[in-house]
């Protein structure tokens, strides 16, 4: 049973394996991840941060501080990282980020001064339904006025990776699409909500990735097509995608 709405009540999970509080996706290679996961954060994402550079941020999951380490570079002074894996956080305050080891939920309800940017990179689909409007709860009860929030799902909409991300991991409790994580984001309050495709082929130095689009941008004709003769109107079938939305009031 999960127990994360009171205070100081202890929390319980539902994924055992690879939980939410904890990044999961990076390379065996760590350090190299740095590199890898600044060209996608950069390219997907960087442009939905405000501008201002004292903004205060808050990265959940944030493993071994990929997403930090973007903020870092790009100059924002007021970013903290958590996450409930100790040797990540090892890595991150070895390179010198502000990490430190929190277990999510413990930390958003405990905390009491509020983040204009809250950022999750784990996927929501370590949490049960449940839990995912739990975490939303106490996310928007840790965001300021105007604040923003970041997520991103597996897209359960994708023919051809959809299904399979669902089976290959037990502690996937379900996949989204651009309109269920659209319904999921407006029930739980929040508002001026974006459901973007997330852009795996940002390496724009390897003549291979320009492939990799042409033939992702005809698979995505292809699928656009045919849902439509079946009555569906998803236009997203990227791997994953994300939402961006703020604070309701």
């Amino acid at each position: 049973m999960t127990k994360h709405t009171g205070k100081d009540e202890p929390v319980q999970l539902a994924g055992k394996i690879e939980p939410f509080d904890s990044f999961w996706e990076g390379p065996d290679d760590v350090e190299k991840g740095y590199g890898t996961f600044y060209k996608f954060y950069k390219n997907n994402y960087l442009k939905y941060i405000p501008d201002r550079q004292n903004a205060k941020i808050l990265v959940i999951s944030c493993g071994p501080g990929y997403f930090v380490n973007l903020l870092k570079v790009e100059g924002y002074t007021d970013v903290l990282g958590i996450d409930s894996g100790p040797e990540k956080i090892k890595h991150a305050q070895n390179k010198g980020l502000n990490c430190r080891l929190e277990a999510a939920f413990p930390f958003l309800q405990k905390n009491e001064s509020p983040f204009d940017v809250i950022i999750a990179e784990q996927e929501l689909n370590h949490l049960t339904k449940d839990e995912i409007f739990d975490f939303l709860d106490l996310a928007k009860k840790n965001l300021s006025d105007e604040g923003t929030l970041i997520v991103h799902s597996l897209n359960g909409a994708n023919p051809m990776t959809g299904a399979e991300a669902l089976a290959q991991n037990i502690d996937h409790f379900n996949t989204l699409t651009e309109i269920s994580l659209n319904q999921i984001l407006k029930h739980a309050g929040y508002r001026d909500i974006r459901i973007i495709p997330l852009n795996l082929y940002v390496f724009y130095t390897n003549p291979l990735n320009y492939i990799a689009i042409l033939v992702d941008r005809l698979n995505t004709l292809f699928f656009r097509f045919n849902f439509k003769l079946y009555g569906k109107s998803n236009k997203i079938f990227t791997k994953k995608i994300a939402g961006i939305c703020t604070k309701g009031v």
